[in-house]
């Protein structure tokens, strides 16, 4: 074969005032200015790809609550291991978000920090010599108000945050279950059998966990029914409550529920194929936008909510 040489005298070339282009010098980051305001300081922050993107998280959330649409907040039990309870309380207490769904390990976190201020145990050392989630307070009292709310026909959520409301906890306003009740804000609890410490407990009674979070999985597809308008977060869950989105949302769709234009988007440390999946494209495929944005819970969910309330009354 020959190959003969390219003549790269003959390459086309046009002017540089005919390109389209990407980036320009309004879109750059600003320099920040020593004892500038948090608004400063977001503003700063650069008009280009994720940065584009957060911010139309923000105003999306910031539309919705000036238009009464639902803000849902969906989240694994690391958000609370960050610390995080008290930003998410302050957002239920604005009614900025109006409900919060979270797995069983969440769940937990939340109610020991309740129960005595601390939680989370060094697996490794507890794995190692058999001990790991034999705590016996924490699924003796979760069993039994897990229990008592499946007696009463209540979920999960509201069934344990009604234990910390009327128990003697420590520590009651570092907890989500409690300012959901006491807030009068739907908090649902998605429970995976097998998956949390308390079902280890001699007190488990796997009936009750079913119907429990069974409840709870009713309360939340009457959630996302009126999501129309509004804004879904998911943090930091990779499998449970994606797929609990996607399966409640399908229900809203065929019970008639008009749920079709409205913002989703994902925070987490990676990129999963579910949460890109279940939460941010097929979700909104009939209308809305969804978005991906990777970084650690610590750091952006104060940073969402700062600018948000920022921007509210």
């Amino acid at each position: 074969m020959n190959f003969p040489p390219l003549d790269f005298a003959a390459i086309r070339t046009y002017p540089l005032r005919e390109r389209d282009n990407k980036v320009q010098a309004g879109a750059i980051a600003k320099v920040w200015q020593k004892g500038g305001s948090f608004a400063q300081f977001f503003d700063s922050l650069p008009h280009i790809l994720v940065g584009n993107d957060f911010r139309a998280i923000v105003d999306a959330t910031v539309t919705a609550v000036r238009n009464q649409r639902p803000v849902i907040l969906m989240m694994g039990a690391h958000v609370i291991k960050c610390g995080l309870n008290p930003i998410l309380i302050d957002l239920l207490r604005r009614k900025i978000v109006n409900a919060i769904a979270m797995n069983g390990a969440g769940a937990i976190h939340d109610f020991e920090l309740a129960l005595i201020g601390e939680t989370s145990e060094d697996v490794q050392r507890g794995l190692d010599d058999g001990s790991f989630g034999m705590i016996d307070e924490t699924g003796r009292q979760m069993n039994a108000a897990l229990a008592a709310g499946v007696q009463q026909g209540i979920g999960a959520g509201r069934a344990l945050g009604e234990a910390i409301v009327k128990g003697t906890f420590h520590r009651k306003e570092l907890s989500l279950l409690h300012a959901s009740v006491t807030g009068n804000s739907p908090i649902t609890i998605h429970i995976a059998v097998g998956t949390d410490i308390i079902h280890q407990h001699p007190t488990t009674d796997g009936a009750i966990l079913g119907e429990a979070t069974y409840l709870d999985f009713q309360k939340f597809a009457a959630v996302v029914a009126q999501l129309e308008g509004g804004v879904l977060i998911n943090v930091g869950s990779a499998v449970i409550l994606p797929e609990v989105f996607l399966k409640a949302l399908t229900i809203a769709r065929n019970l008639g529920h008009t749920v079709d234009h409205f913002t989703t988007a994902t925070f987490d440390m990676q990129r999963h194929y579910r949460p890109t999946e279940n939460v941010v494209k097929r979700p909104t495929h009939k209308g809305g936008h969804g978005y991906y944005v990777i970084g650690h819970h610590e750091l952006l969910i104060p940073l969402w909510a700062a600018a948000v309330i920022e921007q509210l009354p």
